[in-house]
């Protein structure tokens, strides 16, 4: 039986009364492992004759030795690999008990018992058998078992307080950073706000150059008015309302200020910090927008009028109708009158495009004409609504800056009460001793100028607070989500926070023939309607005089898609439903397109405006992107979606697309090559196709990663303070880490050459502390454990210091920061973190 490992000296034998056998069994030999057995057997215990008498078909053998509740287990798993390695034969089950204790309870005590339970026939056959060899033998083994499970206990336990005492090191390590990081924390932070000043001095920069813009402007006295001034604006819409008989082609020589009027406006309400945008100054510019689209707009009507009112002078030859098309920059026009009204010219192509209609036959019999006039621009959507913080954030940030003009106030109300005190004190100097008077007065003038100067130094501090507090309430309202979801009721009706419209809009409208010029003597007589051009209905409001139930089929449209514009999937037509003032899906039929050609064929119930849409989000979530410098104050951005490849050059105040891959083939736009400030040039992609600029709703259409929008603010202010000599990447695990916090790649990049294996650092931020990861892009799981021999810092360049040169510090404190700006507002319109 197994011997107590506190006292080995003591043995003890339990068995059914039988002296044990030395000689062994070697008809049923039993395993033997390798290791010590005990071999001598004590005598029996009284217990065991009482439970032996109360159940005679059992035998047990006593365990007494101590035993923790962890050992118990183990003997009990040793108990059960027995069970199923001994040849019992017709021995029966094997079980364990706690002396005094149910047989289901865990065994607890001093004592454990080891019961045999066999058939009743066989006892007396097997009893001398069991005691004599049996018996003996597996307590021996059990016990050498036991051992076994001793020592497993000892090395577990040693194990475990190697665990802990490694933990407790690397906590006590993470304290001592945590206390070295606060230490430096408020140093860290006011370095940070030194090198951030660039941002409120770009902003300070770019408001000059608009005052400089506006003055130029006026001393040049073209005619044109400051689209900022109502006045001038209404001056200018009413003089343009009384002009009449103007040509075509002298409308389209117009519409280019209107249209620049209109551009200005609108890049007035983008560029604006919010904080300075007031509600009437919004409504008076977008009243002003609206008005110019509708003058614009009319002003093409009449200018269609008179077109028509010739027809009969410019028909062509061969057909006898009359065909016009008069193209520009931002409007190409598709006139044709039916002068002949011949029932089998149904069919009408304009020369040299593959634009037409297939008309039925009671518009081919009936004086009309039909007009489509393509306008490069969208002035039938609705404006989109102009983003403002909300009144919390607003009230927050005008009492601070109530705060800091009041502190300015009284700084210079004392810096002039303390220099007319110094003026009436050396004044009353002068009168008593008039040897000093010069000396003093010197002097005073000493210290007026330099409390002047400390005053205006002041005075430009509390001006750059509060001009750094809006610039930051304007970055972070850019990157806020909407709460609601605009809601539309009905299943046809376009959602534009979904899609958008690409390629400008198709104004198809059937008209009526006007009165035709005449010759009479060598004038030219017309007859000018009152009521001017009319629109033709079809299909007519009542259908009773024709028998016919398809007399006013659909008419067959086919439209050629803008050179410009980049459809990623087969665009889908929409019209214009002006009750509802939105854009239909409904009364389109039979669509087809042709994207070599760019040719969209489809046919419409009734004629109106019709526009080509695209799903805005179809470029999100971006795949991947990379930041990387390209030479002083110059860097080049990469964006990889799904369908393309995106790749934009940033210098100064400027960006440029600098190329577009299609399925890895290179594609050509008009817009490579041309620099532009941020904010036109996002528009500029947004209205080629290639949007990857999500909206405040965007994020109810795409699933993304969405960040804690301070901490993405601070991420990307930070990004652009370093991007002249750092690049930066994403990162896998940046999906994995939760919302509070951005994993990114970072390495230093002084030259153009890229290497072939970089060595990136994977950097996490939280916004207020970032630090260096142990884990690799390449690791098999995200762990947020600190790469060794590193601390963490409050700020991003403080981390990036700690592993990087000199020399790319020096360029990172030298960048311009109109550049900075400029990137830092390119990452903010793309959020790169929320949206990869």
């Amino acid at each position: 039986m197994p011997v107590s490992s506190r006292n080995p000296h003591r043995k003890t034998q339990h068995t059914l009364g039988n002296k044990p056998s030395t000689s062994g069994d070697a008809q049923n030999p039993l395993p033997t492992p390798g290791g010590p057995r005990p071999e001598h057997i004590s005598p029996p215990d009284p217990r065991i004759r009482e439970m032996e008498q109360n159940s005679p078909a059992a035998a047990l053998t006593h365990f007494p030795a101590r035993r923790s509740r962890k050992s118990l287990d183990h003997f009990d798993s040793s108990v059960r690999l027995l069970r199923s390695g001994v040849a019992l034969g017709e021995v029966g089950n094997l079980s364990v008990k706690g002396a005094g204790r149910r047989p289901e309870e865990p065994p607890r005590g001093r004592a454990l018992f080891l019961e045999l339970k066999w058939p009743g026939p066989v006892v007396r056959a097997t009893r001398e058998r069991l005691s004599t060899q049996f018996l003996p033998r597996l307590c021996g083994l059990l016990q050498w078992s036991l051992t076994l499970n001793e020592e497993a206990r000892l090395k577990y336990e040693k194990e475990e307080m190697k665990r802990l005492e490694i933990q407790r090191i690397e906590k006590e390590k993470w304290h001592q950073l945590e206390a070295k990081d606060l230490e430096r924390r408020n140093e860290e932070l006011e370095e940070l706000y030194l090198l951030e000043r660039c941002f409120p001095e770009a902003e300070k920069l770019k408001h000059e150059t608009k005052l400089l813009s506006q003055w130029k402007h006026y001393i040049q006295c073209d005619g044109s008015p400051d689209p900022s001034v109502a006045q001038e604006m209404n001056t200018f819409i009413s003089l343009w309302k009384e002009k009449t008989n103007e040509t075509f082609e002298e409308v389209i020589e117009k519409s280019k200020v209107v249209l620049n009027l209109i551009e200005k406006l609108k890049f007035i309400l983008l560029e604006t910090p919010p904080c300075d945008l007031q509600d009437k100054n919004i409504i008076q510019y977008q009243e002003s927008i609206l008005q110019l689209q509708d003058l614009l707009h009319l002003k093409f009507g009449v200018a269609t009028e008179i077109l028509l009112r010739q027809a009969s002078t410019l028909a062509d030859l061969d057909s006898g109708n009359m065909e016009k098309v008069i193209k520009d920059e931002n409007v190409t026009l598709y006139v044709w009158a039916n002068l002949k009204k011949n029932p089998r010219h149904r069919s009408v192509r304009f020369s040299e495009t593959q634009i037409g209609f297939e008309i039925p036959r009671i518009l081919a019999t009936s004086d009309i004409a039909i007009r489509l006039l393509h306008t490069h621009y969208d002035h039938v959507s609705a404006l989109h609504p102009v983003s403002t913080p909300s009144k919390e954030h607003t009230s927050a940030v005008t009492e601070l800056v109530k705060d800091d003009v009041k502190n300015v106030e009284k700084a210079i109300s004392k810096e002039v009460e303390e220099e007319s005190k110094q003026q009436e004190r050396g004044s009353h100097l002068i009168q008593e001793e008039e040897i000093k008077v010069e000396e003093e007065q010197g002097d005073i003038e000493v210290k007026m100028s330099s409390a002047e100067e400390e005053s205006e130094a002041i005075k430009c501090e509390r001006e750059m607070k509060v001009l750094s507090e809006t610039v930051s309430a304007a970055q972070l309202l850019l990157v806020e989500n909407s709460s609601e979801k605009p809601d539309f009721f009905e299943d046809n009706v376009v959602d534009l926070c979904q899609f958008t419209t690409l390629g400008g809009v198709y104004h198809l409208d059937i008209l009526e023939l006007p009165p035709q010029c005449k010759p009479v003597k060598g004038w030219m007589i017309v007859e000018i309607l009152k009521e001017g051009l009319q629109k033709y209905t079809y299909p007519p409001e009542t259908t009773e005089e024709f028998e016919t139930e398809n007399a006013f089929p659909p008419i067959e449209v086919t439209l050629e898609v803008h050179e410009n514009v980049i459809f990623f999937e087969d665009p889908v037509v929409v019209r214009w439903d002006a009750e509802g003032k939105h854009w239909r899906t409904d009364g389109i039929s039979n669509v087809s397109y042709k994207p070599k050609e760019r040719l969209v064929t489809f046919s419409l119930d009734t004629f109106g405006p019709v526009t080509l849409i695209q799903d805005a989000h179809i470029n999100m979530p971006y795949q991947s992107w990379e930041l990387r410098p390209l030479d002083v104050n110059k860097v080049l951005l990469t964006v990889t979606t799904v369908f393309t490849e995106i790749q934009i050059q940033i210098k100064e105040n400027l960006c440029m697309l600098s190329s577009i891959k299609l399925k890895d083939k290179k594609h050509i736009s008009i817009l490579e090559g041309t620099w532009m400030t941020p904010i036109p040039f996002i528009i500029a992609l947004k209205e080629a196709g290639l949007n990857i600029f999500p909206t405040r709703h965007s994020h109810f259409y795409v699933i993304i990663n969405n960040k804690v929008p301070l901490v993405e603010v601070k991420a990307y202010r930070q990004m652009a303070l370093l991007s002249s000599a750092f690049a930066f990447g994403w990162s896998k695990w940046n999906l994995l880490c939760n919302s509070t916090k951005v994993v990114f790649k970072v390495r230093e990049h002084l030259t153009e050459e890229c290497t072939e294996n970089p060595n990136w650092a994977l950097l996490m931020f939280s916004g207020d502390r970032a630090q260096r990861l142990k884990i690799k892009e390449e690791s098999e799981a995200f762990s947020e454990a600190l790469k060794e021999e590193t601390e963490f810092h409050s700020t991003l360049y403080h981390m990036v210091k700690d592993f990087s040169s000199e020399e790319a510090m020096e360029k990172v404190r030298s960048s311009n920061c109109q550049f900075v700006n400029s990137v830092c507002h390119m990452l903010l319109s793309t959020r790169l973190l929320s949206y990869s």
